[in-house]
């Protein structure tokens, strides 16, 4: 098998571990395990797993159960909170039906709301955000709601948090989150032949893990397989614009902008979201107590739902240099109005700041705009000067 033969079996196997989870996520449950669906990244994965339990990704990605969910919620919700309850009410999202429980957050007002009713469904714990990253008594209120998430985790069967478990659980996942960066730098070599949807693929993966640890050899794995490819003389760069996408969340189902990009010969590099690169550089602190370790890392993540919310900036400008990109598109869903309110500023800011051309995006999970988008992204692609 060639370098490049390799490098794309890897790839593949990343795509095909959300499936072959579904086996290992039943035999946990099997075992006695308890199964936490997740629905965002400010859920903290290592205080999940040091009780004992399995966080897992749930859908919300696809336009197919949105119908569904608007005979119970407005229309004019964003499509990630209609496909979510869509896929909730239906029993067509495998992981959902998995889960013994959920941990949802705030993020939004109609996040809040539709968990409401999600409720009904399984027993559902939100954690409720503030508003602001910055003060002792935010900090306090994150520590405690940490404390509280843990509380209804024991309550359904999951073990009381040992510190040395929950302390090793941060460094596995610190370990994790450099190891995925280290593989979306090197996938974003201009010699790389991979594409946004191969990228997508892998950072998509790390929500569907049963054994961490395991995981973690994977990522070794396709990192090594990456340098070998890298490493072969007198590979040819790829050609096309060098895009950063950033806003909202993107998943297999909803990534139909970064597939109209690629198809008009731009590359997808970087994905400065929830779905992509946002909080992998973002590690815990592993000298701290554990809980303020968490509560500090997790309140640093740049999200729309917070004012102000200058790490968004501060993300953009570090990534957009650190991958060389000539362009940033930012992606609001129809519906999502903290995102598309920062789509003023976040161009403005690009444009000055990074000096490149930026390109607003409002759209949702249908493929009824797909030639409009393609129209739209064409000529802005013929504004990049390469």
């Amino acid at each position: 098998m060639s370098t490049t033969e390799k490098l794309l079996t890897c790839i593949e196997h990343f795509k095909s571990i959300p499936e072959h989870s579904i086996v290992e996520l039943d035999n946990f449950r099997e075992r006695g395990g308890l199964v936490v669906g997740v629905y965002c990244i400010y859920a903290p994965s290592e205080l999940i797993r040091a009780t004992g339990a399995v966080p897992v990704g749930l859908c919300g990605k696809r336009h197919d159960p949105i119908q569904a969910a608007e005979n119970d919620l407005p229309s004019s919700l964003c499509p990630l909170i209609k496909s979510s309850y869509g896929y909730a009410i239906t029993d067509k999202c495998p992981f959902f039906s998995l889960s013994d429980v959920l941990a949802a957050e705030s993020t939004c007002d109609g996040k809040k709301k539709m968990y409401e009713l999600m409720g009904r469904l399984k027993p559902l714990h939100v954690m409720q955000l503030p508003h602001t990253q910055k003060g002792e008594a935010v900090h306090r209120y994150w520590v405690d709601s940490l404390h509280d998430l843990e509380a209804f985790l024991v309550t359904h069967g999951a073990q009381p948090i040992k510190s040395k478990e929950l302390q090793r659980q941060i460094k596995l996942h610190n370990q994790m989150r450099t190891k995925l960066a280290s593989v979306m730098h090197l996938a974003a070599d201009e010699r790389s032949p991979l594409r946004g949807s191969d990228l997508l693929a892998v950072q998509e993966s790390k929500g569907f893990v049963v054994d961490i640890e395991g995981y973690l050899d994977q990522l070794d794995n396709l990192e090594q397989e990456l340098r070998a490819y890298l490493a072969q003389p007198n590979l040819k760069p790829q050609s096309g614009p060098r895009l950063m996408l950033t806003g909202v969340p993107v998943g297999k189902g909803s990534e139909k902008v970064i597939r109209i990009a690629e198809e008009l010969g731009a590359r997808v590099v970087c994905m400065e979201n929830c779905t992509g690169v946002k909080g992998l550089e973002l590690l815990a602190d592993e000298e701290a107590t554990p809980y303020e370790a968490l509560a500090e890392r997790y309140l640093r993540i740049p999200c729309s739902c917070m004012s102000p919310n200058s790490g968004r900036k501060k993300s953009l400008g570090e990534l957009g240099k650190e991958f060389g990109v000539h362009g940033v598109i930012d992606l609001t869903w129809l519906g999502c109005h903290t995102y598309n309110t920062e789509a003023y500023s976040v161009q403005k800011w690009v444009e000055e700041a990074l000096g490149v051309p930026s390109l607003h995006l409002e759209t949702d999970y249908s493929d009824s705009d797909v030639e409009q988008l393609r129209t739209r992204i064409e000529a802005y692609l013929e504004l990049i000067d390469l």
